[in-house]
């Protein structure tokens, strides 16, 4: 019997066909979040810049990369509960999360097991990436953001007698606390009382605090907290007469912190990884359609979550398959990626090498003062 073969045309068609279908192999990529809870606005914005790359990444991406998004509601034990479901449930190939370094350092054991990759868009202590190989981060570490201000501190502000205030619940604020301290004794810089002042996430009375802070009378005070509490205490530490500036990190930039401040949010400072008015055309293209988007002028927040999965797609584009450790060998590779918090690289130790910006704060907006070189 002779067997009939397709014809040359349809032969091809059918070659293509199969090509194209592993071309657009699904990608499942995992995504924890804090998008309710005491953080929300921090999740949300990051929700926002990804849905915003996301619709530029299915036009230019050689694979279909669908997304499972999980609420951990700013809690830890359900960022646990979150990454185990992705993995285990849903089959991910990749988890992008979290944007705190505790939730973040939570969940990185998990990865690290499976041998799945975890992408923080914006967890910053540096303890984050030590956890393991298949952990890595879109953000600068706090040992720079540290240095940046107690350097602004002492030679922007010519402020030399200090003050820090840290939130005993948070890895992110005593890595970042640290930092700050060593560099600023480093530098000349002095702490005028050796009492370790601090507080914990959801307090919302910090009279007794502030009273130690006014009778150490401090020329600068460093605050690496969240906007939440942040907020509060500027607010209260302003109408308590304290009129020396405050000195934070990337958690106090949240539109929310103007609304829990008040006008008290005049004149302090901030590092954070990207300022809406810099005049980068890369930056300035991101915050036009942001803003056409979601009506609002985007954060650093929603701008390290556009940066965090355009890195990953071009990992996923990049590997060798689409398998976990391939991508995570991808992801480890990028150098000098375009985003709009800067020219990214992932370094030796899985972190990124970029640039940090300071912000100074106006009665309702943070406003872009200079940006420092890693």
């Amino acid at each position: 019997m002779k067997l009939k073969l397709p014809s040359r045309n349809l032969f091809l068609c059918m070659v293509f066909i199969m090509i194209s279908s592993l071309a657009l192999a699904d990608v499942k990529v995992g995504v924890v979040l804090p998008t309710s809870g005491a953080i929300a606005t921090f999740g949300q914005e990051n929700i926002n810049g990804l849905k915003l790359a996301m619709e530029k990444i299915k036009k230019s991406s050689k694979q279909k990369l669908t997304l499972f998004v999980e609420d951990d509601k700013s809690e830890a034990i359900e960022a646990t509960n979150a990454i185990r479901k992705l993995i285990n449930v849903d089959k991910v190939s990749i988890v992008i999360g979290e944007v705190t370094s505790s939730n973040t350092l939570a969940m990185a054991p998990i990865a690290q097991e499976n041998k799945i990759p975890l992408f923080s868009p914006a967890a910053t202590n540096v303890k984050v990436t030590q956890v393991g190989n298949f952990i890595s981060r879109a953000c600068f570490t706090d040992d720079f953001q540290g240095v940046v201000m107690a350097k602004f501190a002492v030679n922007g502000l010519k402020k030399t007698k200090g003050l820090i205030v840290i939130d005993n619940s948070s890895d992110y604020s005593k890595g970042l606390g640290a930092a700050f301290k060593a560099e600023f004794l480093k530098i000349g810089g002095k702490l005028v009382t050796n009492e370790e002042l601090t507080y914990v996430q959801k307090d919302m009375d910090f009279q007794s605090l502030l009273r130690k802070i006014k009778r150490a009378n401090p020329e600068v005070i460093f605050l690496p907290g969240y906007y939440g509490e942040v907020g509060l205490i500027i607010k209260q530490a302003r109408a308590l007469g304290i009129t020396a500036p405050f000195l934070g990190g990337d958690g106090w930039d949240s539109p929310k912190l103007f609304e829990i401040a008040g006008p008290a949010i005049k004149g302090n400072y901030i590092s954070s990884h990207f300022a809406p008015d810099d005049k980068d055309p890369k930056v300035q293209s991101f915050v036009k359609d942001y803003e056409k988007a979601y009506k609002a002028k985007p954060g650093a927040m929603a701008a390290l979550g556009y940066d965090a999965i355009g890195i990953v797609a071009d990992a996923i584009n990049r590997a060798k398959s689409t398998s976990s450790v391939d991508i995570n060998a991808a992801i480890l590779a990028t150098k000098n990626y375009p985003g709009v918090t800067g020219s990214i690289t992932i370094d030796e130790n899985r972190n990124s090498k970029k640039a940090a910006v300071v912000l100074e704060t106006t009665a309702t907006d943070f406003v872009f003062k200079n940006k420092v070189a890693p």
